[in-house]
């Protein structure tokens, strides 16, 4: 792993008064909640928790409602908010390719990207409490939507990559963004195979193929959740249950 500290062990320092945490938006209502306090979370998502404070790069993987993107959000952006390490920026990818929905959509490329990028600013808001965090963090450019289809050239430096919806992302696509990644960066995918809009099989395919060249990799840990992880609300619980009661 990386020689530089772990958040374990700058958490130690802060306590000590070695250093201090720093809002780097430096404006007192600007906090983002910690919702290791203000949620029930459950022992995987805990565990997830403990691998990113430990420096480790992360694969959150399984069934919807599991708060794969949420938690990944909160880790990156009190990263970079509050200054726990040299991360400037957050950058939340996702695939948009045209040949699959968006190019039905009305509007330039940039408008069409607009409707997914919405879920993450709903995620922002709730974070931080507060209806313009996402906006503010654009603002300060701390935070920037991204989609696969504009990543040729590009390298990526002190930042956290959140890599989202990669079920609907060709090898191609998961290949091109981690080897965009630059110095001093983590990088965490998260998604559900279950869900995936890809028609073609051999696309289909690609995630696994994908996921077998990180499992071999150091640096990354991978994480599998389940029924019992998911928390975004019983309807959605008991809904997955019997689908895949349904599918057996």
């Amino acid at each position: 792993m990386s020689k530089r500290l772990t958040k374990r062990q700058k958490r130690l320092l802060r306590e000590q008064g070695v250093i201090d945490i720093k809002n780097r938006i430096n404006h007192s209502k600007f906090n983002i909640v910690d919702i290791t306090k203000h949620y029930d979370l459950t022992k995987r998502q805990n565990k997830v928790i403990a691998a990113y404070d430990d420096n480790y790069h992360l694969v959150l993987h399984g069934v919807a409602g599991t708060g794969k993107t949420f938690l990944s959000l909160f880790l990156a952006l009190q990263d970079v908010v509050e200054g726990h390490d040299d991360y400037n920026k957050v950058y939340i990818m996702r695939s948009v390719v045209p040949t699959r929905d968006m190019g039905f959509l009305p509007g330039s490329a940039k408008q069409k990207a607009q409707v997914y990028e919405e879920p993450y600013k709903m995620m922002c808001n709730e974070l931080f409490n507060r209806g313009d965090a996402y906006d503010v963090l654009k603002s300060k450019n701390m935070c920037e939507f991204l989609t696969t289809s504009f990543l040729r050239g590009t390298t990526f430096n002190n930042c956290i990559i959140i890599v989202d919806e990669i079920n609907n992302m060709s090898f191609h696509e998961l290949d091109s963004i981690i080897t965009r990644v630059g110095k001093d960066c983590r990088i965490i995918f998260c998604g559900d195979y279950r869900q995936s809009d890809l028609t073609d099989s051999y696309e289909r395919s690609g995630l696994g193929r994908f996921l077998d060249i990180l499992n071999n990799m150091g640096g990354f840990m991978r994480f599998e959740f389940g029924i019992d992880d998911i928390v975004r609300s019983d309807l959605v619980k008991d809904y997955i249950i019997q689908r895949l009661e349904y599918i057996e």
